[in-house]
C-alpha cells in the first residue's frame, strides 16, 4: 500500500519539569492537543507545491496529469486521500518500482501560514526487465518469458518480447504499448507476432503470423477495443488420419478484419465472482480491407451473479455467436465456433459438439450455450479464512446447440435449428480458485441429449481455464 508521511502544521504544546511547565497545568495541555489535532483535521489548507523526486529517464510533463487534482484538496485529510490516489494512478503506470509521499509545512519566502508541500518520492523501473511465469488457458497450460523495455521514451511507452511455449500452442510477438497521457485506459498498441496451434479435435495445425494494431478507450462504464489484423494463415493436417474436409482446408490464406469489442465488467471477481454482470459484446469484419477471408462475425458473452443462502452464489450465462459469409465465399474452419469441453458445456469432449467429418469437428455457423450453477463454501469447515476459502463446491446444468445454417431461409428457421438437437449436462464437483488468475474444476459430469457423432466424458473431467460457461 505504501506510506503517507504528514508533519504537524503547527507544533504540539509539549510539558514535564525540564520545559518550566506546572504539573497542575497538565488537564489544561490535554485539552489544547485534542482541540489542536480537531483543528489540524479540519482547518483550510492549500498545497502550494507537489514535488517528485527520483525521476530519470521520465518526463515531468507525462506525470503532471497523475498528480494535478492534489492541488484541489481544502484540507489535510483531503490531502491525504488525494495524495494517496495520485500514489495509486502513478503506480498504475507501471513505470515505477515504489512511490512513497511526504507532506510537509511549506517553508520559503513565499510560504503561506496554511501551506503545504507534497513531495512524491519514486523509484523508476530498470530499462531492461525480464519474467518468467506459467499461464493457464482454456484446458492448456503454458510457459511464458518474457522482455520488457518499460517507460522507454520517458512517457509511459513499453516494448515488450515474449516467447510461450504451451501444450498446444507456441507462439512469439513482438508489442509496443503507447498510453494517452492522463488517460491510462486510453492507449494504442502495435503487435507482430507468429503461432503455432495444435487442433487434435479437428486433426489440424495452423501458423500464423501476422500485424496487428489496437486502440483501446473507455465510454461511460464500457471499456472499447478498435483493432485491425493482417495475418498470413497455414493451415496443415496434424495426423495422417485427417478426414478429407481438413485436407480440403489446408493451404495458405490471408486474413484482414476489422473487429470492435466492448466490454461491461461490474464482477467483484474475473474468476469466482460472488456479484455483479458482465457483458461482452464483439463484432469481426474480414474482407472488406482485402484478404482471402470474407465474412461477417457477431458473438456475445452474458453473466450475472448474485449471492444466494448461507454464503452460496447462484450464477447464471449465456453465450452465442452466427458467422455469416460474404462474397459467396465459404468460411474457414479456422474462423467457426466451437462448443463442448470442461470449460463450456461440460459432459462432452472439448470442442466435439457439432458438425464432424470422419471423427473430425468442423466447428458451426451459429451457437449459443447457457449455464446455470451454485457455487457454495466446503461443508464442515471449522473456521473461515485459510486454504479452505479457496475451494468451492459446485452444482451445475449446461446447454446448448452448434450447427450450420441455411442463409437463404429467413430467421425463424435460423431460430428453429439452433433449438433442435440440443445438448444439455448436469453434475457437481469441486473449483479450486488459483488466484485471480485461474481456476481448475473436477466435476463429475452426466451429458444428455447426445446426438450422432457427438463425442461424450461420462463421469469425471478435468477443466482448466480462465473463461467458464
Amino acid at each position: 500500500m505504501g506510506t503517507v508521511h504528514a508533519r504537524s502544521m503547527d507544533p504540539l504544546p509539549m510539558h514535564g519539569r525540564d520545559l518550566g511547565v506546572n504539573p497542575d497545568d497538565l488537564e489544561v495541555v490535554e485539552a489544547e492537543q485534542e482541540t489542536k489535532k480537531e483543528i489540524l483535521e479540519n482547518k483550510d489548507v492549500v498545497v502550494q507545491h507537489v514535488n517528485i523526486e527520483g525521476l530519470g529517464r521520465t518526463k515531468e510533463d507525462y506525470l503532471g496529469y497523475e498528480i494535478s487534482d492534489v492541488f484541489n484538496a481544502k484540507n489535510l485529510i483531503d490531502v491525504m486521500k488525494k495524495s494517496h490516489e495520485a500514489r495509486q494512478k502513478l503506480l498504475r503506470l507501471g513505470i515505477f518500482k515504489e512511490v512513497e509521499v511526504l507532506i510537509d509545512i511549506s517553508e520559503g519566502d513565499d510560504a503561506l501560514p496554511n501551506g503545504l508541500d507534497v513531495t512524491f518520492e519514486v523509484t523508476e523501473l530498470k530499462r531492461v526487465t525480464g519474467s518468467y511465469n506459467t499461464m493457464v488457458g482454456n484446458n492448456e497450460g503454458s510457459m511464458v518469458l518474457g522482455i520488457k523495455l518499460p517507460n522507454m521514451f520517458g512517457r509511459g511507452e513499453k516494448l515488450t518480447f515474449q516467447f510461450s511455449y504451451g501444450t498446444k500452442e507456441t507462439s512469439y510477438g513482438l508489442s509496443f504499448f503507447k498510453p494517452q497521457p492522463g488517460y491510462y485506459e486510453r492507449n494504442f498498441t502495435l503487435n507482430l507476432y507468429k503461432v503455432t496451434g495444435q487442433f487434435p479435435w479437428s486433426s489440424l495445425k495452423e501458423t500464423d503470423r501476422g500485424v496487428s494494431t489496437e486502440l483501446s478507450f473507455p465510454l461511460w462504464m464500457t471499456d472499447h477495443t478498435l483493432k485491425w489484423e493482417g495475418v498470413w494463415r497455414e493451415l496443415g493436417c496434424l495426423a495422417r488420419s485427417a478426414s478429407f474436409a481438413v485436407r480440403e482446408e489446408s493451404g495458405h490464406t490471408l486474413k484482414s478484419a476489422l473487429s470492435h469489442a466492448m466490454v461491461l465488467d461490474t464482477r467483484n471477481s474475473a474468476i469466482l465472482p460472488r456479484k455483479g454482470a458482465l457483458l461482452r459484446i464483439n463484432q469481426e469484419l474480414a474482407g472488406y480491407t482485402g484478404g482471402d477471408a470474407s465474412f461477417l462475425k457477431e458473438d456475445f458473452e452474458l453473466q450475472l451473479n448474485r449471492p444466494f443462502l448461507w454464503g452460496s452464489v447462484l450464477s447464471a450465462s449465456l453465450w452465442g455467436g452466427m458467422i455469416f459469409p460474404v462474397g459467396g465465399r465459404p468460411t474457414s474452419i479456422a474462423d467457426r465456433f466451437y462448443l463442448g469441453g470442461p470449460t463450456s458445456v461440460r459432459g462432452f469432449g472439448m470442442y466435439s459438439i457439432g458438425p464432424q467429418n470422419e471423427g473430425d469437428y468442423l466447428g458451426g455457423e451459429a451457437y449459443w450455450a447457457s449455464g446455470l450453477h451454485l457455487y457454495t463454501p466446503l461443508p464442515f469447515r471449522s473456521t473461515r479464512g485459510g486454504l479452505a476459502d479457496l475451494f468451492r463446491t459446485h452444482f451445475f446444468l449446461n446447454a446448448g446447440n452448434l450447427c450450420n445454417l441455411d442463409y437463404g431461409e429467413g430467421p425463424h428457421a435460423h431460430l428453429q435449428k439452433l433449438a433442435e438437437c440440443i445438448r444439455w449436462s448436469y453434475g457437481a464437483g469441486i473449483i479450486l480458485r488459483l488466484g485471480n488468475i485461474a481456476r481448475l474444476e473436477l466435476n463429475y459430469c452426466i451429458p444428455m441429449g447426445v446426438q450422432s457423432g457427438d463425442r461424450i466424458c461420462d463421469g469425471v473431467q478435468f477443466g482448466a481455464g480462465i473463461r467458464f460457461l
